[in-house]
């Protein structure tokens, strides 16, 4: 048996896998703000679908961010609490067994290439848009996790061809400015429909950007074109970089239908190459992708 942990920003979510993939029992518990807390949670979780189906199992963690190699420690995590932690001694020694960590977009691409989307291709970058930015890749079936453990770190380069407008960025939690995440992520396209008529009125603007889609209003029809022209400027610089066999798009965002429509076309403007043949996938398990991907971490 299998056992994959998804430690999100507002949830912790359990699955155990069978033999043959199948799905035993999932769970879902609000996550602690307190790093103590998390590693209680993540036991007790751990503990219960163990005693629940009668068999210990492998156990796999997909965190907000990476393991240092130089130190050890949680780094990057925008659960801030979490950096600075052992996090993956501090489990194994609560759980009495090895646990194997990874971020939580590589844990996606981990499951997306295995038997969603990405299945048959050999290199996937798979994105996480939601609350926060970032992404992973899977080359024949495995992590690439690079020499520093940052390779997929795409939500923290700064948005490329910023018009002057852009430049140089809204101000990221990371330290720097103009982050991909800042641009892309789901609060600031809920604040840029909502920003300019929430200033005038006084009130803090949405954070919510799944409602925007249906919105027929200049501000939200702007806000979502400029979000798909910068997602595919984004995306672009990764087929520079990397190109990848397909791209897959998980979180929240990944839900709007018309970035598979627009997105594609848009890139080859920025793509080195003749032709873009990339395609632009929708990740098949949602916002299961993670924790199906972190049990998947002991294969």
């Amino acid at each position: 048996m299998r056992l994959g942990v998804d430690l999100g920003g507002t949830k912790t979510e359990i699955v155990a896998l069978g033999e043959a993939g199948q799905v035993l029992l999932r769970r879902r518990v609000a996550t602690p703000p307190a790093y103590a807390g998390v590693v209680r949670a993540i036991a007790g979780l751990v503990a219960a679908a163990e005693a629940e189906l009668g068999e210990g199992g492998s156990v796999g963690v997909g965190i907000p961010g990476s393991i240092s190699p130089a130190t050890g420690l949680v780094r990057g995590a925008n659960s801030t609490w979490l950096n600075g932690g052992r996090l993956d001694e501090d489990l194994a020694a609560a759980l009495g067994r090895p646990v194997r960590l990874s971020n939580d977009a590589n844990c996606l691409a981990m499951s997306e290439a295995a038997d969603g989307a990405g299945a048959g291709y050999g290199c996937v970058f798979a994105v996480i848009l939601g609350t926060g930015v970032g992404a992973g890749i899977v080359r024949d079936g495995r992590i690439v996790e690079g020499r520093n453990r940052v390779a997929g770190e795409w939500g923290h380069n700064p948005l490329p061809w910023m018009t002057a407008a852009e430049f140089p960025g809204p101000a990221c939690w990371c330290g720097k400015r103009g982050c991909i995440e800042t641009f892309l992520c789901g609060p600031a396209l809920a604040a840029e429909a909502d920003g300019p008529a929430a200033q005038a009125e006084g009130r803090a603007p949405s954070r919510d950007a799944s409602g925007l889609p249906g919105r027929a209003d200049a501000a939200a029809v702007g806000a979502l074109a400029r979000h798909a022209e910068r997602l595919a400027r984004a995306l672009a610089h990764v087929v520079n970089l990397l190109d990848p066999d397909c791209i897959v798009l998980g979180g929240g965002l990944s839900n709007m239908a018309h970035l598979y429509e627009v997105v594609p076309g848009m890139m080859a403007r920025w793509v080195f190459s003749d032709s873009v043949t990339t395609p632009l996938l929708r990740a098949a398990h949602g916002d299961s992708s993670g924790v199906f991907g972190a049990a998947r971490l002991w294969d």
